[in-house]
């Protein structure tokens, strides 16, 4: 497929100047052809899903507004569902996913084998995406484990070391398991939205009772929903 620099920034929801500076690092499977980006949809796709980032055609964004039934695929049910969890212990990414792993609702799927997923995941690459959030999922969906995806949500007892892409150290973990790709990407571009904002973030550093942090959620879906 072939794109424009500002249409594929638009796609992966992040300013043109990263994604011209990963094209040249080789660090994005994406070809320059003068202005243009050229790419193929399946490896591009996969490639955002391994790496914590959003990714969605034009067309394709206009649709999963539009689809029926979206229900549990925003952030606000996905996350009541997941929970909310405060003072969540460990020392280490190992520990501290170990501990979050017991929060998640009980699933058809062992927690020792979601614990191993994460793990496999984050040994990919990690899952801070900046600002001391990190978000762990496994490396792919677990339609047959859950019926409907949700979001754990872990305010951590001690702040820990992800080697995040900025390099601050992780104080709230978003644990998102989806049942497919495309909802994953869904909340994910839900979630990379709320998090933009430095003052949501702000909010999140006060460690804020469950009740306050899922109205501050509906509120950042109300205003996303208004903007597109």
């Amino acid at each position: 497929m072939k794109f424009s620099l500002n249409d594929m920034a638009r796609c992966l929801d992040l300013p043109v100047s990263t994604v011209d500076r990963w094209i040249r690092q080789g660090r994005i499977p994406i070809h320059r052809s003068g202005n243009a980006c050229l790419f193929k949809k399946a490896v591009l796709e996969k490639w955002a899903f391994n790496h914590s980032l959003p990714f969605f055609l034009p067309n394709e964004k206009k649709e999963i507004y539009k689809e029926q039934n979206l229900g549990l695929t925003n952030l606000l049910p996905a996350m009541q569902l997941g929970g909310v969890f405060h003072d969540v212990k460990g020392d280490d990414v190992e520990s501290v996913l170990k501990s979050a792993v017991d929060k998640v609702p009980v699933l058809s799927i062992n927690k020792e084998e979601l614990y191993k997923r994460l793990l496999e995941r984050e040994a990919l690459t990690s899952t801070g995406i900046g600002k001391g959030v990190a978000i762990p999922h496994p490396r792919a969906p677990l339609p047959e484990e859950i019926d409907n995806p949700l979001i754990t949500t872990c305010f951590l007892e001690k702040s820990t070391d992800f080697a995040a892409v900025d390099d601050r150290l992780v104080f709230v973990m978003f644990i998102l398991l989806s049942t497919s790709i495309k909802i994953h990407l869904h909340l994910l571009s839900r979630l990379a939205f709320c998090v933009r904002d430095d003052l949501f973030v702000e909010f999140l550093r006060t460690y804020p009772d469950t009740s306050s942090f899922l109205s501050r959620i509906a509120d950042c879906e109300n205003l996303l929903d208004k903007t597109d």
